[in-house]
């Protein structure tokens, strides 16, 4: 079978390198493009360079037209306006739209779920690592057994360049969460506390959000009962396990149908 060939999206961030280094030493798959804003400063350098591996002769550009051509599939972690305008090319084109984006609106999100039912094949994730994939379910299951009388937190710290807050991640923790106990997350959660909150509310979700310094990820679900705490946990210490779960997420969608998928499909937890 021919190689899958991969466009990179947003590829001078840092998970745009990891995902450059992920693809090119994955056997089966290869960068065809290298896509990132026109105000990049990696634009006109080899994306191998650029993700600090050997030259493999793709320049990055911001020439979305160009860059799918004769594509497969793309890895996008950039921004969410040029994930649903790349959404939407998936679709015209029927290729493989593997998205980690984060900070994405219910708007957003619409619009790519509607670029799957017009021919993409979709997955997106707010995490691709497997650990925390994995930690998702145990934070569902927990949630599920424990009810009420147990209240959840969900605690993150990213660097101090990340944009968004909460975190991709802490949001699909709390949506677990929230499945868990078959409550809808939107009508349940505390993102913010500040001056005189009164008692917390049963039932709800809180979220808190750290940043600083050069922290990858950290994620905790902490279920606060009466007389004891549970704590459930992942720590990120290299994007390249982001970057090897979109690789591992490209890989599987090549042998589905076009669709909206989740990291759950990919590891097979979605029927578990």
């Amino acid at each position: 079978m021919a190689d899958l060939k991969v466009v990179i999206a947003g590829a001078g961030g840092r998970m745009g390198a990891a995902n450059i280094r992920a693809v090119s030493a994955t056997p089966g798959l290869v960068v065809h493009a290298a896509l990132d804003r026109e105000d990049a400063p990696g634009i006109g350098k080899d994306a191998g360079a650029l993700a600090g591996i050997e030259p493999l002769g793709v320049l990055v550009t911001s020439d979305s037209a160009a860059a799918l051509r004769g594509a497969d599939a793309i890895i996008d972690f950039s921004a969410p306006a040029a994930s649903v305008a790349l959404a939407q090319l998936a679709a015209e084109l029927g290729l493989i739209h593997v998205i980690g984006t984060t900070g994405c609106s219910e708007a957003d999100d619409a619009a790519i779920r509607e670029a799957a039912k017009a021919g993409a094949k979709i997955v997106k994730a707010g995490n691709f690592s497997v650990g925390v994939n994995l930690l998702a379910q145990l934070v569902q299951k927990a949630a599920a057994v424990l009810g009420e009388n147990y209240d959840i937190e969900v605690v993150e710290m990213h660097h101090s360049r990340k944009v968004d807050a909460p975190s991709g991640t802490a949001l699909m923790l709390g949506e677990a969460a929230a499945e868990g106990r078959e409550i809808n997350l939107s009508q349940h959660a505390v993102r913010v506390r500040d001056g005189r909150t009164g008692p917390r509310e049963v039932g709800s979700i809180g979220f808190a959000t750290l940043r600083g310094g050069t922290v990858v990820g950290d994620h905790s679900v902490i279920f606060a009962g009466p007389s004891e705490r549970i704590e459930l946990g992942h720590r990120a210490e290299d994007r390249a396990i982001f970057a090897n779960g979109a690789v591992r997420a490209a890989l599987w969608a090549a042998g589905q149908k076009p669709g909206f998928y989740t990291m759950r499909d990919v590891l097979g937890f979605a029927d578990a």
